[in-house]
């Protein structure tokens, strides 16, 4: 389930000339998906409870150890295997860094470390405010990582992104062939809009313009990659 979308599209451009639309995720939706992990985690340190206690001190001992593993490694595991915590994915949602790319451990790290700060004064108050002055919605940290909680990009409709393989022009270098793939997989990515204004740019490769000229490189770059 996706909330509704706030008018608070970030746009970045890759070096290879890809402009990306990311949506940050606000202060309401990320409070019900934090909500989500709160509940399986105390489901998970009740059942650590109910097996660990018949082994007295020693299960105490390994029931700390792992309260501490739980609530300060548990957002980082989902977040470098999944890209979001499974409260997060409930809702759609993703960790990434602010130029579009999955998020790596460094930040995962620094970003849920930093809950203490964003927890103070009482139940998140540094970071709601945070969040509430920062146009891309970005908690303490966030900024500190230099990440942000974003909505998966919703998938195509498949008439578009499907396409015939068919025979590129002869003469392409090695790298063109690979920027054509490049195009191809970003697809999902780049709004519809960008991908023809993109392919517009390769009139000459294709002969076409708008829709026909992104189906014309899809084709080429399926071709490609099918290593004809």
């Amino acid at each position: 389930m996706t909330p509704l979308k706030l008018d608070t599209t970030c746009t970045i451009e890759t070096p290879e000339g890809i402009r990306l639309e990311l949506y940050p995720a606000g202060p309401v939706a990320r409070g019900a998906a934090w909500l989500i992990d709160s509940l399986i985690r105390i489901g998970l340190y009740i059942g650590l409870v109910l097996v660990l206690g018949v082994l007295g001190a020693t299960g105490t001992g390994i029931l700390l150890v792992a309260v501490f593993f739980l609530e300060w490694f548990y957002p980082v595991y989902f977040e470098l295997r999944k890209g979001s915590t499974p409260g997060k994915s409930a809702f759609g949602m993703v960790v990434v860094h602010t130029n579009g790319t999955p998020v790596r451990w460094q930040a995962s790290m620094i970003r849920n470390l930093l809950r203490t700060v964003d927890f103070l004064p009482l139940f998140y108050g540094f970071g709601l405010v945070s969040m509430l002055l920062s146009k891309r919605f970005q908690r303490l940290g966030d900024m500190a990582a230099d990440t942000l909680v974003v909505y998966k990009p919703e998938p195509r409709e498949s008439a578009f992104i499907d396409s015939m393989a068919m025979t590129p022009p002869a003469g392409l270098l090695p790298r063109e062939q690979q920027a054509l793939i490049n195009f191809a997989e970003r697809m999902e990515r780049i709004s519809e809009s960008r991908s023809v204004e993109l392919a517009d740019h390769l009139v000459v490769l294709t002969g076409e313009k708008g829709r026909h000229g992104v189906q014309k490189l899809l084709g080429y770059a399926r071709w490609l990659a099918s290593g004809r």
